[in-house]
Order: structure tokens, then C-alpha cells, then sequence
């Protein structure tokens, strides 16, 4: 996958959610106004058809056309002056001292919002638009030796990256709190810290951007991160969820061919529902867009449907699957489908998948080397987030990288 080149921005960011709000409703009225004016045409056009109706219909489409563009102008303008208004206050509150962090819901909703727009945020330069940065307990890491030791000073050789998928941010890793007390959430992080001595890193990233240029910008955080890390031997291992893995696998991708450090401390890449042939989910969503368009009733519709973000769009084949770069073949590549049946093999259980992706398009691999690939039943896409066997299933993977390392010693 060729790398996306980014443009630096010197602009300041525009207001943020006021701005995004504005655009939003007046979008959304255009469209609104467009079918107005398309069905009351073909309603006008039938009745200038009818005898004696054609003059009076001209005269009534006239007077409806005339009040109708009036009232959409007035919206229009009415919801620019408040949310113009709306900007001017949040502009402000922004230039104070930073107080509490944002709850849990607000950072999803932030998430969300850059899934489904998140390419048109950064293009506008909206404050909303989402910058990609690892972090770890809640806090962006700065990628300098000195900021590094200081932050995570029980830091060992061992890093874990984790990349969360479309719409989604950091804290999708975490149980939420009704399901923590049960035995089937696992905290990945905190259990593989505890377990096997990994310090879990977390990335949040604009997923609303395409997959290549976040691999990209992956790609270069993590080279980042290597030079900087308190230990010269350090070993990496990623783990991403859903277009969080497609995004992991552009990025070693990218920086293979680029020469970067980072993939030879690389050891392992498990990817868990990562719709490499595609969702099928998007793919109807495009044939769903496509059939509005034949109507000049449901064109706007279409128009609406076509914003979502070519992060979303990037979805619908999916880049096939991964193809190791030589400089990094030696990196294991481990690749987990889930599915709703309980018996994986199930020919409707393959079909459906985990609700999201199909255990084809999940499982699919034709990467040279160390390759391995499993399928667990009863069990939805993002429960592969937090679910205990899946938790058992990559302890399993990345215990048997140590095996051979172990026996050496031995020997």
C-alpha cells in the first residue's frame, strides 16, 4: 500500500464542534430543500398536464416556489448567526486553563464523530479533527527519551501497541463497567502487563482518514517511539482491532519499504476482525447510495450518503490481503475472525461473521512466513475487544514467540 503524503497545515484550527454543528445543519437543509423542490416538480408537472389546470398550476408554482426558497434562506441564515455565535463562546472557553479531562462519553462521541467525518474535520482544519498520538492512562506520551522515562518509569523492553478500530478510541479496550466483574471481560493491557511484562501503549487516531495515510503517520510515530524508548533492545508487538489491524499492516508496509528501525523490534502483529476483503456492511451501504441516485426525488439522499468519510469507504473491498515486505518478513503476523454461530464452521456462521466482518474477509492471509490464523464461535466484533478467550488465545501466540528464545538459552 503506497504511502498518503500529508500537507502541513499553518492555518489555526477552526472552532470545533459549533463549526462542524453549522455544517452539518446546513447541509443537511440543502438536501432537505432539494427533494422538497423535486417532489413539488413532479407534483406541478402532472397537474400542468390536466386541461385548464395549466395556467393557475404556473401561478401556484410560482407563489410555493417563491416562499419556499424564503424559508430555507431563513434557515439557513438563522442557524449560521447562532452557530457562528455558538463558536465565538466555545472559542473562548477554549483559551482557559485546562480543567477536568473529557468523560468517557464525550471521548467516544469525539471518536465517533472523526469515524464518520473525520477526513472533511481535517480538511477544514476543525478543532474536532482528531491528531494522532499514543498515549498511555489516560495521557499523550511525548516521544523524547526524557518525557518517556519520566512518564512510564516501570517501563520494561516489552511494548505493546494497541489500534482501535473505525469510530472508535482507546477506551473501546477497556471492559465497561458492568461487564469488568465478570469472568469474560479482560483488560488486554493490564492483564499482558501483569502476565508477561508488556507496557500497554495506546494509539487514537482520525479513522475517518484513509487507511493508507494512517498507516503512514503510524509508521513514523512508531519510529518515533523506538528511538526514544528507555531501552535500546526494546520489542514490539501490535494489536489492532478491526480497521485499527488494516491500519497496523499498512503501517509495517510503509515503513519496510521506507528503511524505518522500527519493524525489526517488531515481533508479532495480531490483527482481531480486521475486514481485510471488505465489510459487507459498507459494500451495502454503497449499493444503498447508488440506488437513490436513480431518482431525482432521492438524489439528495445519496448526496448525504456519499459524505461519509473515506475512512469508512476504504471499508467497502478492503486493501486484500497483507503482503510482507522482505525487510520485515520477520515479523509474525496472527490474524483472529469471530463469529456469531457456534460452530465456526457452520456455513451461515462463516457467511455472517462477527456481525460486521465475514471470518473469510477476517481470516484471509497469503503472507510468506509466520502466519497463523483462528476463529472463535459466539462472539461479536467488538466483544473481540475485551472477550477472555480471545484474551487466552494472544497470550497463546506471544508465549510461543519466547519458546525458541528459551530454548537457546538452555542450550
Amino acid at each position: 500500500m503506497p504511502p498518503v503524503k500529508t500537507k502541513a497545515v499553518s492555518r489555526p484550527p477552526r472552532a470545533g464542534s459549533s463549526h462542524a454543528a453549522k455544517t452539518a445543519v446546513q447541509q443537511t437543509t440543502a438536501r432537505v430543500r432539494e427533494m422538497h423542490q423535486a417532489i413539488a416538480a413532479k407534483s406541478f408537472s402532472v397537474l400542468r398536464r390536466v386541461p385548464l389546470l395549466a395556467g393557475p398550476t404556473r401561478l401556484v408554482q410560482m407563489a410555493h416556489d417563491g416562499i419556499v426558497a424564503g424559508v430555507y434562506q431563513a434557515i439557513h441564515h438563522t442557524s449560521g448567526v447562532l452557530f457562528d455565535a455558538a463558536a465565538v463562546i466555545e472559542d473562548r472557553r477554549s483559551k482557559q486553563p485546562p480543567g477536568k479531562a473529557p468523560g468517557r462519553l464525550a471521548t467516544r462521541m469525539h471518536g465517533a464523530l472523526n469515524g464518520v467525518f473525520g477526513d472533511h474535520l481535517a480538511a477544514t482544519d476543525n478543532r474536532l479533527a482528531i491528531a494522532m498520538t499514543l498515549r498511555h492512562a489516560g495521557a499523550v506520551l511525548s516521544l523524547d527519551g526524557d518525557s518517556l522515562s519520566s512518564a512510564l518509569p516501570l517501563a520494561g523492553r516489552r511494548v505493546c501497541v494497541f489500534v482501535h478500530g473505525l469510530a472508535c478510541d482507546e477506551s473501546s479496550w477497556q471492559p465497561r463497567a458492568a461487564a469488568s466483574s465478570t469472568v469474560s471481560a479482560v483488560d488486554f493491557g493490564r492483564q499482558l502487563r501483569a502476565d508477561l511484562g508488556y507496557t500497554p501503549l495506546y494509539l487514537r487516531y482520525n479513522s475517518g482518514l484513509p487507511i493508507s495515510r494512517n498507516g503512514g503517520e503510524l509508521a513514523a510515530l512508531l519510529e518515533r517511539l523506538i528511538a526514544a524508548w528507555p531501552h535500546a533492545d526494546s520489542e514490539l508487538i501490535i494489536i489492532g482491532h478491526s480497521m485499527g489491524g488494516l491500519v497496523a499492516i499498512a503501517a509495517c508496509e510503509q515503513a519496510a519499504a521506507a528503511g524505518m528501525r522500527w519493524p525489526q523490534a517488531t515481533r508479532l502483529l495480531i490483527c482481531l476482525g480486521a475486514p481485510q476483503l471488505g465489510s459487507p456492511l459498507e459494500r451495502l451501504g454503497h449499493l444503498v447510495t447508488m440506488a437513490l441516485q436513480v431518482s431525482t426525488v432521492t438524489q439528495p439522499l445519496a448526496r448525504i450518503a456519499t459524505a461519509r468519510s473515506q475512512g469508512i469507504q476504504d471499508l467497502r473491498q478492503g486493501p486484500g490481503v497483507a503482503q510482507a515486505h522482505p525487510a520485515a518478513g520477520h515479523i509474525a503476523y496472527r490474524f483472529l475472525g469471530g463469529s456469531l454461530a457456534e460452530d465456526v464452521e457452520h456455513r451461515f456462521g462463516r457467511l455472517l461473521g462477527d456481525g460486521l466482518v465475514t471470518v473469510g474477509s477476517a481470516t484471509a492471509q497469503a503472507v510468506a512466513g509466520d502466519v497463523q490464523t483462528v476463529t472463535l464461535g459466539k462472539l461479536g466484533h467488538m466483544a473481540l475487544l475485551t472477550d477472555a478467550r480471545v484474551y487466552r488465545q494472544i497470550v497463546e501466540w506471544v508465549a510461543a514467540l519466547a519458546e525458541p528464545e528459551r530454548a537457546a538459552v538452555d542450550a
